[in-house]
């Protein structure tokens, strides 16, 4: 990479200080036409300091700031580096970046630093997307995961895992090269028992992917009901701040409010919804659409009933709405006299938690029943090690495909050529997972995903 890139690596916006970050092999080049300081200049400082100093336009002041100097190969992208820390703001860092690149540094595209950080072999593809998933984590055990795998944990087994694949490869293609030397029996049922080892290991790493989806993307929980039953106190009392408006009036929420709230570790997504009635108005009709839709796609829906007033119809219609989904019957304003009564036949087919949204009754046994939902009964380990990601799970089912298909061949005695083959997709597949066997389409679709400046 001969181009040297550079880009706002801190949020837009005020602040106490804003980062500029300057890789590549001009970095001190550019660093040194708009930085000055009675030390001298950036590409003579010694690497790892920080320096005071200005940064000017001519002889025009932009800013005071302090330039950090990393040289190669100890840093991030193990290019040379610079960061300028400046003052925060829109302008003063936006001024900054502008004399950067008008002295020789190009705007960093989306992930660029981290995607030359696995260029050049400081990370590999699942550290450079843990990365992301750190930036992004909503929960302490999103954090943990997130956390493991840039420490190398996940890219750890994997290699383990094609060690052993290329020493059984390496047995396979001898007896390929010498047709004399025939497979002995006991060969190969070593050789067929190494290779369900990895499929055991595959398989283990597979059956993390449902958590790891419920760690970066959290569970998805509409709250759904009539209106005026307390759908949005409810939102409010499990974030903990007036998130939705909440008046006696009917009909307040008009459109989805959606917050992320974490609970035990994990983070759900909690949707406050417009209430499903026969609609007024188009606003309304959109909104009680809307609501039907998040209902659909929701992971966990709590059914919102108010326990001062008769179930109607309307409350029936929802409930079997719900029938395919995992939902709670939540029986709001418990702290009100009660007119609710459950039908028989439902009585034994919902689950009902009494709550009231403005006391904060029963809202603990909501959320440890959430918590249950969310993994079936099965919390998982306080001590995420790995959860796969979808691009992950798809390599790795195509390598248990694999894997197991060489057993049966090896076991029906079909040609070695053959086997090999077989185990050889195998090892691209892992590869994949941690970017040995990547494509050019897929790092532009994973790192198109990173904010700029990072």
């Amino acid at each position: 990479m001969e181009d040297t890139i550079a880009a706002i690596s801190t949020p837009i916006g005020e602040g106490g200080i804003a980062i500029i970050r300057v890789s590549g092999p001009r970095a001190f080049d550019v660093a040194d036409l708009i930085f000055r300081s009675r030390r001298g200049k950036p590409s003579e400082f010694p690497t790892h300091t920080l320096h005071f100093g200005t940064v000017r336009a001519n002889d025009d002041i932009i800013d005071q700031v302090m330039l950090a100097v990393m040289r190669a190969p100890r840093t991030y992208t193990k290019e040379d580096t610079v960061e300028i820390n400046c003052h925060g703001g829109v302008l003063t860092a936006r001024r900054v970046l502008a004399l950067c690149l008008q002295s020789g540094a190009r705007l960093a595209e989306p992930g660029e630093f981290t995607k030359r950080a696995f260029l050049n072999g400081r990370l590999d593809l699942t550290q450079a997307e843990a990365v992301m998933d750190l930036i992004r984590a909503r929960s302490d055990r999103a954090h943990t995961a997130a956390l493991h795998e840039l420490e190398g944990h996940l890219s750890g087994k994997i290699n383990a895992a094609r060690d052993k694949l290329l020493t059984i490869l390496a047995h396979i293609e001898a007896h390929i090269d010498f047709p004399d030397d025939d497979i002995g029996p006991e060969v190969r049922d070593d050789l067929i028992r190494d290779t369900e080892e990895i499929i055991n290991f595959v398989q283990t790493l597979l059956a993390t992917a449902r958590e790891g989806k419920i760690l970066r993307e959290g569970i998805s929980v509409a709250i759904v009901g009539r209106p005026n039953v307390g759908k949005s106190s409810l939102l409010n009392a499990l974030v903990g701040r007036d998130r939705s408006i909440v008046t006696p009036t009917p009909g307040t929420t008009r459109d989805t409010v959606d917050e992320i709230v974490s609970i035990s570790g994990i983070p759900f997504r909690f949707t406050d919804t417009a209430g499903i009635r026969r609609s007024h108005g188009a606003a309304e009709k959109i909104g009680v659409a809307r609501s039907r839709m998040a209902l659909v796609s929701s992971d966990i829906v709590l059914h919102v009933c108010d326990l001062s007033q008769p179930f109607t119809a309307a409350d029936s219609d929802i409930v079997s709405s719900c029938r395919s989904k995992r939902s709670i019957l939540v029986l709001n304003k418990a702290d009100l006299k009660e007119r609710f009564h459950l039908p028989a036949p439902l009585q034994d087919k919902v689950e009902c938690i009494r709550v009231s949204a403005t006391r904060g009754d029963g809202l603990d046994i909501l959320r440890t029943k959430l918590v249950e939902m969310a993994y079936s009964g099965n919390v998982g380990s306080a001590h995420v090690d790995v959860a796969i990601n979808q691009r992950h799970k798809a390599s790795l089912e195509s390598a248990n495909k694999s894997l197991t298909e060489s057993i049966r061949m090896f076991r029906a005695s079909e040609p070695l050529e053959i086997v090999s083959q077989q185990l050889r997709r195998s090892l691209d597949c892992l590869g994949e997972v941690i970017g040995k066997t990547s494509t050019d389409d897929i790092l532009e679709r994973i790192f198109a995903t990173f904010c700029i400046g990072k």
